[in-house]
């Protein structure tokens, strides 16, 4: 069979600009300038905190990006900007990549030199992170931590070798940023591919509240606060109210206009000068053990568009098709299943896994599954039921040449059947960790109600100077248990880390669910040098406190 093209599979277009065979991190000079620029290299960010720890452009990050290589570079450029964006029927005020959404697919081979310019037209400071990529740290896109956050009208250069193959996601990671349009795939293809299959899909999901009847995520952050409209109707008033800093002093500013609300909206909520109250009371999913989520989304989206007028991906039938799911959503589970077929799992986060056959998938924010699937003759609904809350996005596969489409509350019978949990997918042998005994061993509680909003770790909110130390070269056993009544789909950036299960070495991943109180074990090694940051990956959890460091020493 024949390997995939490199053919754009979204609507947005292809990102790449050009190639040259430079040498990694350093700058061209044929770059796109619009503004004052910022590159690696061209100074060294020391973030405030305690001394004694590798910062992020210090010679042992340098050092460590040598050793992955050099390769061709790969110039993108994006441009974050106010956009008005088509969710097929439904015209909303964001702010996106390149006046799309999703952003433009980017699309490199593992050992390039991707070299991303990221132009900020927005009105805010903003950032770019490669979310899942090991890559150096002054590259990694954390506000305050890895580098100062882009000031409006400035550009910034992110150049990194993209290392190891997998589907990854771009985002912002400034405040509730990313809860707009401001997210974009990259794959990383293997040179090597062992996977055989005609067709890829790119599957995009995320649930969406800008822009709709006077909503912006900023606001809904101030409604979930004690204090916000939350408080108003459960009677809690505690805490700081609406408007309150967030703990780890990220500037959002005034709110964006909004559009004109629509008249088809659903008129149920309450009202206010922040939009409709869209806290999300008296949610449930068996599969997350509690509280699906606090943030009732109008709309969720496949691909940038709603249900009611879905992207649609034509093959063969008998075409063997690779799947690659992101979930970019920031407050929600998507379960996954394509209509009238079984799934194969390949790869999560980016990783190969022993093939694993299920009917669907839960998908917690920011996880990425890569699946298989033979296509039958006809027309295929793929729907992501947002878990425990009420919604879905819709996709569809084609076969044929018919007109019928499904119907957009259609529900395929395998989103009930079997779902098979990261924590039982064993690692291809080419990517399973050794059973090397740990040299450090951390505990870290995921703290925190929904009534106080307090979210954190250890019963502390983010503070740019904590620091839970490791050294290179270490194996470290990092033990997550969670004292609160909701899920947490945890993130550690830089790494990649073993999920223990059924077996000693489990999948690799970069963000994982850990149920309320449960406890999750993950080993990582300690290979990649500077401060990392680990952290909820609810955007709403993760602005509001639940973020904290991990340093290596000197």
């Amino acid at each position: 069979m024949q390997k995939p093209s490199r053919r754009t599979l979204l609507r947005a277009p292809f990102a790449a600009a050009g190639a040259g065979l430079l040498a990694a991190c350093t700058d061209s000079g044929s770059e796109p300038r619009s503004g004052p620029q910022h590159t690696a290299g061209t100074s060294a960010f020391v973030p405030q905190g305690p001394k004694g720890f590798v910062n992020p452009s210090d010679p042992e990050v340098l050092a460590a990006e040598r050793r992955r290589g050099s390769g061709p570079v790969r110039m993108i450029r994006f441009t974050a900007a106010r956009s008005m964006l088509d969710l097929g029927g439904r015209t909303v005020h964001s702010w996106a990549y390149n006046e799309t959404v999703p952003g433009p697919l980017v699309r490199v081979t593992a050992g390039d030199v991707l070299s991303l310019t990221l132009s900020n037209q927005l009105a805010e400071k903003t950032s770019l992170h490669a979310h899942g990529v090991r890559l150096r740290c002054d590259m990694d896109g954390v506000p305050d931590l890895t580098q100062p956050a882009i000031a409006p009208g400035t550009d910034f250069i992110y150049r990194f070798v993209a290392a190891h193959p997998g589907t990854y996601l771009l985002h912002s990671h400034v405040g509730i940023q990313a809860d707009r349009a401001l997210y974009a795939p990259l794959i990383v293809d293997d040179p090597k591919e062992p996977l055989a299959y005609d067709q890829e899909w790119v599957v995009v999901l995320d649930d969406w509240v800008d822009g709709v009847d006077g909503s912006n995520p900023d606001h809904v952050l101030d409604q979930l606060k004690p204090g916000g409209s939350m408080a108003m109707h459960m009677g809690m008033g505690m805490g700081p109210g609406p408007g309150s800093p967030s703990p780890h002093g990220s500037a959002h500013g005034s709110a964006h206009a909004s559009a004109s609300p629509s008249k088809s909206a659903a008129r149920t909520k309450s009202k206010s000068p922040t939009g409709p109250d869209r806290v999300l009371r008296n949610s449930h999913s068996q599969l997350l053990h509690g509280e699906g989520g606090n943030v009732a989304y109008p709309y969720y989206l496949a691909n940038g568009r709603l249900r009611t007028d879905p992207s649609v991906f034509r093959c063969r039938p008998g075409d063997r098709v690779r799947i690659r799911i992101i979930n970019a959503g920031s407050e929600t589970a998507f379960r996954v299943a394509l209509g009238g077929h079984e799934m194969t799992v390949t790869h999560t986060d980016g990783y190969p896994v022993q093939h694993k056959r299920t009917d669907a998938l839960l998908i917690g924010m920011a996880e990425r599954y890569d699946v298989l699937v033979t296509a039958k003759d006809g027309v295929f609904p793929l729907v992501a039921l947002a878990e425990g809350k009420k919604g879905k996005a819709l996709a569809i596969l084609r076969t044929d040449k018919g007109r019928n489409l499904p119907a957009p509350d259609v529900r395929p019978d395998e989103l009930d059947r079997e779902i098979v949990p990261a924590r039982r997918l064993l690692p291809a042998e080419s990517v399973a960790m050794d059973d090397r005994v740990p040299d450090r061993d951390l505990l870290i509680r995921i703290t925190g109600t929904m009534q106080r909003y307090d979210w954190g770790f250890d019963h502390k909110q983010y503070d740019v100077r904590q620091r839970h130390a490791v050294r290179a070269g270490e194996r470290v056993r990092l033990t997550l248990v969670n004292a609160t009544d909701m899920w947490h789909p945890m993130h550690l950036h830089g790494h990649t880390f073993s999920v223990t299960g059924i077996s000693s070495a489990g999948a690799r991943k970069d963000t994982t669910i850990v149920l309320p109180h449960r406890k999750l074990v993950l080993d990582f090694d300690a290979d990649n040098p500077g401060l990392w940051m680990l952290h909820c990956h609810n955007q709403y959890h993760s602005e509001s406190g639940m973020m904290t460091v991990l340093g290596y020493q000197k």
